[in-house]
């Protein structure tokens, strides 16, 4: 009897879950409403759980506005659940009522967005670029679409991925599909309407990328545009496109053109999701009016749609607001006093507190009522639930469903009572309804199925098979003579004509190398993926790509090391030893090609015209310019990174990266890092503890502008101070080679470093003055630290630290005023601007007017008195001794120098950056001094706004240029868009941030 019953109420349930509805993609429908009709139980039990192969590698791991592929998204139809994956490339097939795999399907790239089910066929977006259409069933490809115009490839955050990859998450409505390819404006973006049955492109928009546009701080316009980042939602007629950072934007999905994109109005809101109801959108926790895009009030991060409610998270609350009624007309005043409407929230009725993790239900609250209308009015309920915010949300039927950290709540939207909770590993990104059934995807790569009926719950963890591989011992032989040869066990590998995989198959085993492999039979492709799949290192060690190797569509320059599983068998091949050295790495890559104990290995020297950058304004001379002569524009991508490295706030103008035979050194918050500047790959880094933290604090706009930067190369080391001693760094281990102190003050006591630079052997350096502190932009800015001029300038030997020499002035040093080369050392020794230590220049010019009226003079006159500064002396020393050879006191004016050793000239001028125009920094004179005497070569009134860059004969200071040989103005002009920093220069180039990236091509 008993089991007669109990058979009748599975039936009955069954029953139940063909009634239900699906969840066919992300957040169930093309508006991302997050709602499905569907009652859950209020007892749900674990039905199975799912460990992915490997937890989810986010696109953009550092960045909270971009967490759309932080979980595996599940989508559900017809007894399937399907997701896609970013470590491994691949689209997962499960059975949604056991958790077993069915089918699984492997993409070129990352899959970062969940598939969209649409009748019996299943949409795949992927970071190669393509949109993919697979039967349903069994996930047999169909047709694929690329989105961008070519095959080319790129490293992404350690990725291969197509340049123009598939960001805009699909979506579909009213039988017509959408996604975006492509992620920077500047190369392209490519937004499209697809005929989901036949693949037929009904409209493309590729003309989204290259708009010129308002950019997001007040007086910025540039070239950018659209670059989709998160899942697309539809609503009517409109398609709302997410841009990750920034606000949305929102085109007409019936024709394909650009609505409005409203980047400059919202500045820094904005994020990957977006959710649209009614006549409304939200995103990053903001309510607009689709019609205009105009901003309305603020919501709560997360969002889910009710027939009753707008349901979201603020904090660790859930607020409800009346769907009915969801803004009210309310009386502001503005900044300049005067009235207006705007529309806001409705006001909350009620609110009541709940301790975090108090989850037991609880009676029904009362509310008040609110005038006109009842309790369903406004903010109908709230309570906090969570220890941390809400990272998902949804509802289903009459309950919300919201997670968290290691939790997952449900809450009866009536009686607002917690009726069911669980935990769960990791932290919730992913929930999705269907047949009643919750399932919970975490950034862990779990995913767990809960349901109504009681059982012992499966458990379902990938594992590797590690198939015996006798037939490997030539590869093993081969793999353990490349590492022999090359000593290369990490970076990244290329394997061309991989055949079955076999060779990476040994070198991963016995490696760290991120290895990318390349051949061109389909049937040895797919025989690869699966062997690195069946071991564990598919996508997260190891990627195959089908390709002629003959024509690659990998990057140049990307690849550390050069093997080749067919060289292995036949020995190299001529015809790819092209191929080969346009991937090899520069200033080191190495090629290891042949037969065992006959393998043939190359080095790649640094690109002839490559240029380095080692000190903060390019050289010891102070040029700002490079003598690279390889680059040129058109400029695009060729690796980019989200970076995990902690950088000071850059309105304090921390050190510049300096760049030396193929790596890149960036200087951080707590540590010095060298990258690869060919492909982004982190070599090493040496941890230096708060050591850019006065570039940090505040927002003082003087930083290296003023003071110089704290560290520079040469002799193959990085020379880092701090402060009371300077580090020597071997530039390519990271390893500390030395510790050198600088000398004493001349009063005995021990002094702080400021200047540095390397020349020739000789480490150059200055003890600062600390007593003189130039005030910030605005007086509550920190400046304490940040010092500019010094007390004794000094020499030693850049290897062993001996003192050679030491110069102490009859004034002061400026850091900015010292400029080496040829054996020669050129500084000015000058009275301090008492001006720029006295008076702040926020609100400069109405100081100015103030004290002008008092003394009843011209505004004008009164600048002019207040920029006096004393002239100082010209001085060369010996770089050697430090014997002084000439100095000059002939009107010295400068607060810079530069020399051209080239023209042997010595540049004399301002530095009148972008808020740094102080008093003392008029930027309306130069001066060429000849460097044998001191003699003054030309003497010019020059109006320019950027720090001087000499290219050449040629000095280039916005917006205009100079011969360096007369002071004559040339017929040039340049100029640019809002943009803090400076431009600066190389051979061929100017660039500069001109509200985005900015260059002109010489």
């Amino acid at each position: 009897m008993k089991r007669t019953i109990l058979t009748m109420i599975i039936w009955l349930l069954l029953i139940v879950d063909m009634q239900a509805a699906d969840w066919p993609m992300y957040r169930v429908d093309s508006a991302r409403s997050g709602y499905s009709p569907e009652q859950l139980y209020e007892r749900l039990l674990l039905q199975w759980t799912y460990h992915s192969p490997h937890p989810p590698t986010p696109a953009w791991p550092t960045r909270n506005r971009q967490r759309f592929d932080r979980a595996y998204q599940p989508v559900i139809a017809d007894g399937m659940l399907y997701y896609g994956s970013s470590a491994d490339c691949k689209v997962y097939a499960l059975d949604a009522v056991t958790g077993k795999t069915r089918w699984t399907f492997f993409t070129d790239g990352p899959v970062r967005f969940a598939p969209v089910v649409w009748r019996d066929r299943l949409f795949v977006a992927s970071d190669d670029g393509y949109l993919y259409c697979l039967t349903a069933t069994d996930g047999q490809l169909l047709w694929k679409l690329r989105g961008g115009p070519k095959d080319e490839m790129l490293l992404g955050n350690d990725r291969m991925i197509s340049r123009w990859p598939a960001r805009g998450g699909p979506v579909v409505i009213n039988n017509i599909l959408y996604f975006c390819a492509g992620i920077w404006p500047t190369e392209e973006i490519f937004v499209y309407a697809i005929d989901p049955s036949s693949g037929k492109v009904l409209w493309c928009n590729d003309s989204s990328g290259g708009i010129e546009m308002d950019q997001p701080h007040p007086t910025a316009r540039a070239k950018s545009g659209i670059a989709a980042q998160g899942y697309l939602a539809a609503l009517g007629n409109t398609l709302l496109i997410p841009t990750g950072r920034a606000v949305p934007a929102v085109f007409d999905r019936i024709k394909g053109n650009l609505l409005y994109f409203h980047l400059q109005q919202n500045q820094y809101r904005g994020g990957s999701d977006v959710v649209a109801a009614d006549s409304h959108f939200f995103n990053g926790g903001e309510i607009y009016t689709i019609s205009n895009g105009v901003r309305q009030d603020r919501i709560g991060v997360q969002v889910a749609v009710h027939p009753d409610f707008i349901i979201s998270s603020s904090e660790n609350k859930i607020i409800a607001f009346d769907r009915r009624n969801l803004l009210f007309d309310k009386e502001v005043i503005d900044r300049k006093g005067n009235k207006k409407i705007v529309k806001a929230l409705t006001p909350p009725v009620w609110s009541v507190d709940l301790p975090p993790g108090a989850l037991a239900p609880t009676a029904p609250l009362k509310g008040a009522q609110k005038p006109g209308g009842d309790l369903m009015g406004g903010t109908a309920w709230s309570r906090p639930l969570l220890s941390d915010s809400a990272s998902a949300l949804i509802v289903a039927g009459d309950h919300v469903i919201v997670a968290g950290q290691s939790k997952v709540l449900l809450l009866d939207v009536r009686s607002r009572n917690v009726v069911w909770d669980t935990n769960v590993e990791g932290t919730v990104y992913g929930l999705a309804v269907a047949n009643n059934r919750l399932y919970v995807s975490t950034d862990l790569g779990m995913i767990y199925c809960f349901g109504g009926l009681s059982g012992r719950p499966k458990t379902w963890e990938a594992k590797s098979t590690k198939p015996q591989t006798a037939k490997n011992a030539i590869y093993t032989t081969a793999a353990e003579e490349i590492i022999q040869r090359t000593a290369m066990t990490e970076g990244y590998c290329l394997d061309l004509a991989c055949g079955e995989g076999l060779l990476a198959l040994e070198l991963a085993r016995r490696t760290k190398l991120k290895i990318y492999c390349v051949e061109q039979d389909p049937v040895k492709v797919e025989a690869a993926r699966q062997l690195f799949d069946s071991e564990g290192l598919y996508g997260v060690q190891v990627t195959v790509h089908q390709a002629d190797p003959m024509r690659v569509p990998y990057p140049n320059y990307f690849a550390d090391l050069v093997v080749s599983s067919r060289s292995v068998i036949e020995g190299p091949n001529a015809m790819t030893l092209q191929e080969v050295r346009r991937m090899q790495c520069p200033s080191g890559g190495i090629a290891c090609l042949g037969r065992p104990g006959a393998m043939k290995q190359s080095m790649r020297h640094p690109l002839e015209g490559a240029g380095n950058w080692t000190h903060q304004n390019t050289d010891a001379a102070n040029t700002l310019c490079s003598t690279d002569t390889r680059i040129h524009g058109p400029l695009k991508m060729l690796w980019f990174r989200d970076t995990d490295f902690v950088m000071p706030n850059r309105h304090n103008r921390g050190p510049a990266p300096l760049v030396d035979k193929g790596r890149i050194f960036i200087e951080g918050l707590n540590a010095l890092r060298a990258t690869n500047i060919y492909n982004g790959r982190t070599l090493w880094e040496y941890p230096l503890e708060g050591i850019l933290l006065p570039y940090h604090r505040g927002e003082s706009s003087l930083g290296v502008a003023w003071t110089g930067s704290n560290f520079c190369i040469g002799n193959d080391r990085v020379y880092v101070h701090i402060r009371d001693k300077c580090l020597c760094l071997d530039v390519e281990t990271g390893r500390k080679t030395a510790e050198l102190q600088p000398p004493q003050l001349p009063n005995g006591k021990p002094g702080k470093w400021g200047y540095i630079a390397c020349k020739e052997g000789i480490l150059f350096g200055t003890l600062v003055n600390e007593q003189y502190l130039i005030k910030g932009w605005a007086s509550k800015w920190d400046t304490s630290q940040q010092f500019t001029e010094s007390v004794l300038f000094f020499a030693m030997d850049a290897r062993t630290g001996i003192l050679k020499w030491t110069f102490e002035p009859e004034h002061s040093i400026r850091h900015n005023a010292i400029a080496i080369g040829e054996g020669h050392v050129y500084l000015i020794d000058r009275p301090h601007a008492t001006a720029d230590e006295s008076f702040d220049l926020a609100g400069g010019q109405s100081e100015a007017k103030r004290r002008a009226a008092a003394r009843g003079d011209s505004e004008d006159e009164e600048l002019r008195r207040l920029r006096e500064h004393p002239t100082g002396r010209l001085l060369a020393l010996d770089a050697e001794t430090g014997k002084v050879l000439w100095n000059t006191s002939n009107d010295i004016f400068g607060t810079m120098l530069a020399f051209s050793t080239k023209h042997n000239v010595i540049l004399m001028s301002y530095q009148p950056v972008h808020q740094a125009s102080r008093l003392s920094e008029w930027g309306n004179r130069m001066a060429g001094i000849c460097p044998s005497d001191g003699t003054r070569l030309w003497d010019v009134k020059a109006e320019y706004e950027s720090r001087p860059i000499l290219n050449d004969q040629t000095i280039y200071a916005q917006p205009g240029a100079w011969n360096l040989l007369n002071g004559e103005r040339l017929p040039f002009t340049f100029t640019r868009s809002y943009g803090c920093g400076i431009p600066v220069g190389s051979t061929r180039m100017l660039v500069f941030r001109s509200a985005t990236l900015g260059y002109v091509d010489l």
